[in-house]
């Protein structure tokens, strides 16, 4: 009877089975990794262990993977299906070496040595029995639970108590072949296997566990300490004529309402928690490249997520998807408003730290507030801000606010030598529990402060809330950005550290909008979002089902034939079943009549349901502004198209942080689409094809409140070239509450001062405001939009402007 088929061996395995909830890194290893089913495979682990590797056997039964307890054969040599660095570790004396599994590196090699169409995957897999990283001054508890080298008794003490939370983890595919090829068969290439993976296993544990957390008290005095904290202490105690010990002991209370006090064991409940709520919530959580952010964890990097915000959901959603993927959950910047019993201690020990909306000058707090957070990076902690400072109330993204961005660039400036990467996240939802309050607020109804009963009041209303998306975006490394806006930054700053450098507000402005540009850019397309997108730009909010149906597999056909990015996401299914998931969500509803079905979205609802399509506009703007060219045009030239888009873009991107790299390449792939599709033909001009005109009507209607926008503005400037910025904002302001009470216009965004502001900032930038004298621009793109609109919105507007006053 083989080794492990033992009654003995069979007899712990089941109980230990019965202990025992593995989870898996990643969910889908053949998807996620360069896996082969096809090749021969072996695991790579740090430890001889029985136990390990019957976790491990639970796992490949269910995915499909070679047992471990089978023998590896290849070309008649049989070695073992594991290979472990380091032999199991007895209650007394040393551990077994590793000769044996050197000489199971070498059998491997030498038959690839004799093959050479044999190709061997290793795959280095790693176990976790928790995941605490333990304290600074862990004592007892640390040695009873000592996780890097337990002996049996210690490992059996982990089984018992910590055996729900085992993780599996399967790292990427190395290829013995190319090892064998470039490197040899000798035992020198064995030994610098084990090597390499002795370090990847080291890597590996910091990404799952992190770094050591630090004593709270310990931490204080440590940064207490510090040069620039003691400085702003003895300024504080000048400027409010104090002792410097009643300073520092405001310094101190600063600290502790900033600080988190991180605990893995409410992290451990917390996370049973949410999974029984996602479950009630969600029908399922979509993850698009988790895979690149567990690399970079890998190799070193401080990450900082920067997600947009749409609801207070998006604090739980992200960091328990960061744990399920085999990452630490982030230290999180939250508003202080959120510090309130009994939510605030418990946010607090689940790694949030607190900051104040404003820092009104503080020169105490602000010194204090840069000095934690330099400690956090500095230690490794990975961190979590919404750039945009507050949850969008539109769905769309928020202008964001500078200055979290700012601190992390300085962090990095003062010396931070591992690279620091900044990581764009996208979290959308099919249902938004704020949505309806959001909509009071715009309507102005004065915000509610966040309380206790609030959150019971949420969690009562619990339902069902179809899908939640976690998108990571293309992230962006600090160093790597520095060196573009400044390549000579570390010298200046070694010249004289205590300057700021001209450049550095500038460069901070940008790279703020380069990374809610990469969060769009990240966007998931969702059958509410969609089917919102179609239904909201119909006259009455309603289709009949099969055109509905139709139109969304339009869309569906056009996000994967011409991408908007690598990053975005599509649902999958066709438009038959998104009408169906988005009437089982009771976002819309259906009625028949004799002629077939129509949905549609209630009245009611029908403001709110524009907070979905506003998550996903900037997906669709161009192919309808293409759209809407094309129809507003029995014959037009392809060149013409390029034009007119190209003119918009600049506004267009600033509205919506696109990312677009090569416009009018992308404006060809979608007309070349339409083409495609037959909904258009190309002679020396373009023409839509009769029978496919309302396709193109309909999607060529989802710009048009943009349009307007544009039309009002440009109106404007080319009737008073002299405008001023500040004219320019209020006036467009009070001609679009007209155009909406006039043509029952209701989308919040239309009125949104703030989103004129942004407009005028940028229209300065490309020379459009008083100061050009060059105005030709000006009327060739008013043209352009008043030819793009209907002739009673155009009419609306032109006899507006043209009148003594706004009124």
């Amino acid at each position: 009877m083989p080794k492990h088929d033992s009654l003995w061996l069979k007899s712990l395995r089941w109980i230990q089975k019965h202990l025992v909830h593995t989870i898996v890194v990643p969910q889908d290893p053949f998807a996620d990794l360069n896996l082969d089913a096809s090749r021969p495979l072996a695991y790579v682990m740090k430890t001889e262990s029985l136990s390990d590797i019957a976790a491990l056997s639970e796992i490949t039964a269910k995915l499909g993977l070679p047992s471990p307890y089978e023998p590896l054969v290849a070309n008649g040599v049989v070695a073992p299906r594991v290979v472990c660095l380091q032999g199991r570790k007895p209650l007394f004396g040393e551990r077994t070496g590793n000769e044996p599994f050197l000489e199971c590196f070498m059998r491997l090699l030498a038959v690839h040595k004799q093959d050479p169409e044999l190709d061997i995957q290793l795959v280095p897999v790693s176990l976790y029995w928790g995941r605490t990283p333990g304290k600074e001054d862990d004592t007892m508890k640390a040695a009873v639970f000592e996780r890097e080298n337990p002996t049996w008794l210690r490992k059996c003490l982990m089984i018992l108590f910590l055996g729900r939370h085992n993780f599996v983890q399967f790292s990427n595919a190395v290829s013995l072949r190319y090892m064998a090829d470039e490197h040899g068969t000798d035992m020198g290439i064995a030994h610098k296997l084990a090597r390499v993976a002795r370090v990847h296993f080291r890597r590996q544990r910091k990404v799952m566990t992190g770094p050591v957390l630090p004593n709270r008290q310990a931490l204080f005095h440590s940064l207490l300490k510090s040069e620039s904290i003691r400085k702003a202490i003895q300024e504080e105690a000048a400027n409010k004529k104090i002792s410097e010990t009643q300073a520092r002991e405001t310094a101190i209370e600063y600290l502790d309402e900033i600080a988190a006090d991180y605990s893995d064991s409410l992290v451990r409940i917390a996370e049973r928690f949410l999974t029984w709520l996602w479950n009630k919530l969600y029908s399922g959580i979509n993850i698009k490249g988790a895979e690149q952010v567990r690399q970079l964890h890998h190799d070193g990097h401080e990450i900082v997520y920067v997600p947009c915000h749409r609801s207070h959901m998006d604090y739980l959603l992200l960091s328990y998807i960061l744990y399920y993927q085999g990452m630490v959950p982030p230290h999180i910047a939250a508003g202080i408003n959120l510090n309130f019993w009994p939510a605030g201690p418990m946010f607090r020990r689940g790694g949030a730290f607190f900051i104040r909306r404003s820092f009104n000058g503080n020169k105490l707090y602000t010194a204090v507030f840069r000095e934690y957070l330099d400690q956090l990076f500095a230690k490794g902690y990975s961190v979590e801000y919404f750039s945009e400072g507050g949850r969008s109330r539109t769905g769309r993204l928020l202008a964001p606010k500078t200055g979290m961005i700012a601190m992390t660039m300085n962090s990095v400036l003062r010396g931070i030598e591992r690279p620091v990467t900044l990581v764009p996240v996208y979290l959308g939802y099919d249902h938004v529990m704020e949505v309806a309050t959001y909509h009071k607020e715009l309507s102005g109804k004065k915000k509610k402060k966040e309380s206790v009963w609030q959150v019971f009041g949420a969690i009562r209303k619990l339902g069902n809330f179809g899908q939640g998306y976690v998108n990571f975006g293309e992230p962006i490394t600090l160093q790597n950005f520095l060196n573009e806006r400044a390549p000579n930054w570390r010298t200046e700053l070694a010249d004289d550290p205590e300057q700021k450098p001209t450049w550095l507000t500038p460069a901070v402005n940008v790279l703020a909008n380069r990374v809610m540009t990469h969060i769009n850019d990240a966007a998931a397309a969702s059958s509410v979002t969609l089917t919102s997108l179609v239904l909201l730009a119909t006259d009455q909010n309603a289709l009949q089902r099969s055109l509905l149906e139709r139109q969304l597999d339009l869309y569906l056909t056009l996000l994967k034939k011409v991408p908007y990015t690598a990053y975005t996401s599509v649902v999958e299914g066709d438009g038959k079943l998104l009408v169906q998931q988005g009437l089982d969500l009771n976002k819309f509803v259906v009625c028949a009549d004799p002629l077939g079905e129509i949905v549609s979205i209630e009245a009611s609802q029908a403001v709110s349901m524009t907070y979905y399509r506003n998550n996903i506009i900037h997906l669709f703007v161009v192919p309808s502004l293409i759209a809407s060219c094309l129809t507003h045009s029995d014959h037009i030239p392809r060149q013409q198209v390029v034009s007119i888009v190209a003119d918009f873009y600049p506004l267009l991107k600033a509205e919506l942080f696109m990312g677009i790299k090569d416009v009018p390449a992308y404006v060809n792939q979608v007309l070349d689409f339409f083409i495609e599709q037959e909904l258009v033909v190309e002679t020396d001009t373009l023409t839509v094809v009769p029978e496919h005109t309302s396709q193109l009507l309909l999607l060529a209607s989802s710009v048009s409140e943009t349009l307007q926008r544009y039309a009002i503005i440009f109106n404007l400037l080319a009737n008073r070239p002299k405008m001023e910025r500040s004219e320019l904002e209020s006036e467009s302001h009070l001609l679009a509450q007209r155009l909406g009470a006039l043509h029952g216009i209701t989308a919040p965004e239309f009125y949104d001062k703030k989103l004129y502001g942004t407009l005028s900032v940028k229209l300065k930038a490309l020379g459009y405001l008083a100061d050009s004298e060059d105005k030709s621009n000006i009327n060739r793109i008013r043209d352009q939009a008043n030819s793009l609109l209907r002739p009673s919105v155009r009419q609306t507007i032109v006899a507006s402007v043209t009148a003594e006053h706004i009124v």
